[in-house]
């Protein structure tokens, strides 16, 4: 069986869960399991085709992304651009959405808190700021973007809100697709980055946003119907699947851990205090077990880029990713089963030990984590041990890849719980 990779888009990229990689990669693909993407979905006139429905509107806002451009080269610095950024470039790209011409909103009442979004469509929220405005830092003085920063605005507003569900916010150089966000512990939206897809002319992320973003997404008597919704509750259908296969892996990287080490014939200690009792079958369970829960820790904190300390330069973090860091071990069990050498072995020992330490390693730019997972007491027995690359390999492709009866695919641990 083969492996689906997730498409990396250029100029796009998911936070959260709402509408992970492998889904918008099924969208833009026009994958038939996926329901809403026929030219009737997106109230085009009879023999219409959805990609000349998408060309036609690419044509047309590269002339108004041009205009914009050329606008906004001439803004002084201390003008934010609202109106240049609306009227130019905005505006337009939501009508050739199928939106029509947005008028302005006098913001949303929320249980008496006022949230002044500049524009809506229906119950979906459509915030649209300056170009010189940033969506994740407030501005003094500009308005839906004083009090706090804009995505934090809006995303408020979302979670406060039973009557809205899905927004979309942009400044004309970035546009981001929000849901209601119950889990609070991380960001979760879609983001478009269009200065880089309109300079560079990526048509092929412009066809994900159009079937994303366009008016027919949105368009439900009640929020919880719309197309954006439905396709979100397949990726936690599927969320909840993968979970559930995870545990299978979780049970066959046990198997394959407590095969290579007892196998490998530099152990002959740690397999006598197993023969001796010395060693409890438990006791080499639990510490299994913690390997499990040191890896699983890493790929999720790597993926999310929440491994390194702070001040940690790129040239560090170029020198982790390479040669250190779990993400290439995952990358080497996908392509490959292994010898029977240890060296794989060796630098994974390596690193939870200096995530043990008291210093960390700023060499790598490793925290210290200071917690008894990462202790020398946490697997006293294995560090001691020897185990093939063969055997970790296994172990890692089983907590990587999930299987069903037809594909086999990556688990998303950037947005794994999410």
């Amino acid at each position: 069986m083969q492996i689906n990779r997730r498409n990396i888009f250029t100029t796009i990229r998911t936070e959260g869960a709402i509408l992970p990689a492998d889904l918008l990669k099924k969208i833009s693909d026009n994958d038939k399991s996926i329901d809403g993407l026929t030219p009737g979905a997106y109230h085009l006139d009879p023999g219409e085709k959805l990609n000349e429905a998408i060309s036609s509107a690419w044509n047309r806002l590269l002339g108004a992304w041009s205009n914009f451009k050329s606008a906004r080269e001439k803004l002084s610095t201390n003008d934010a651009g609202t109106t240049i950024t609306r009227e130019r470039w905005l505006l337009p790209l939501f009508n050739h959405l199928s939106y029509g011409r947005l008028q302005l909103s006098k913001g949303i009442i929320v249980n008496g808190e006022s949230f002044p979004v500049s524009h809506a469509w229906q119950k979906t929220p459509i915030h649209l700021i300056g170009c010189n405005i940033g969506l994740d830092k407030r501005t003094p003085g500009q308005a839906g973007a004083a009090r706090m920063s804009p995505h934090g605005m809006v995303q408020q507003l979302l979670n406060r809100s039973d009557d809205h569900l899905w927004a979309f916010l942009s400044n004309g150089l970035t546009l981001r697709i929000l849901r209601d966000n119950i889990t609070l512990t991380r960001q979760a939206y879609v983001e478009f980055d269009l200065e880089s897809m309109m300079d560079n002319e990526v048509y092929s992320d412009f066809i994900l946003l159009f079937l994303l973003c366009h008016q027919s997404r949105v368009e439900a008597e009640r929020p919880e119907e719309c197309w954006l919704e439905r396709w979100s509750k397949i990726a936690q259908d599927q969320g909840i699947r993968a979970l559930n296969q995870l545990r299978s892996g979780v049970e066959e990287a046990i198997t394959a851990l407590g095969k290579g080490f007892l196998t490998h014939p530099q152990n002959s200690l740690f397999k006598e205090k197993l023969k001796s009792g010395a060693l409890s079958n438990n006791d080499y369970y639990r510490e299994l077990l913690r390997l499990i829960y040191r890896l699983i820790f890493l790929f999720v904190a790597e993926d999310r880029e929440l491994l390194f300390t702070s001040d940690t330069s790129p040239k560090v973090k170029d020198l982790y990713t390479r040669y250190y860091s779990t993400g290439r071990l995952r990358r080497l069990a996908t392509r490959r089963k292994g010898t029977q050498h240890s060296d794989q072995w060796q630098g994974l020992k390596l690193v939870f030990q200096k995530l043990g330490a008291d210093e960390g390693c700023p060499a790598l730019g490793l925290p210290a984590l200071g917690s008894f997972l990462w202790s020398n007491d946490s697997t006293p027995n294995l560090d001691s041990c020897e185990l093939a690359n063969a055997d970790l390999l296994a172990s890692i492709r089983a907590l990587t890849v999930t299987s069903d009866s037809k594909t086999r695919r990556p688990v998303d641990y950037k947005n794994l719980g999410s």
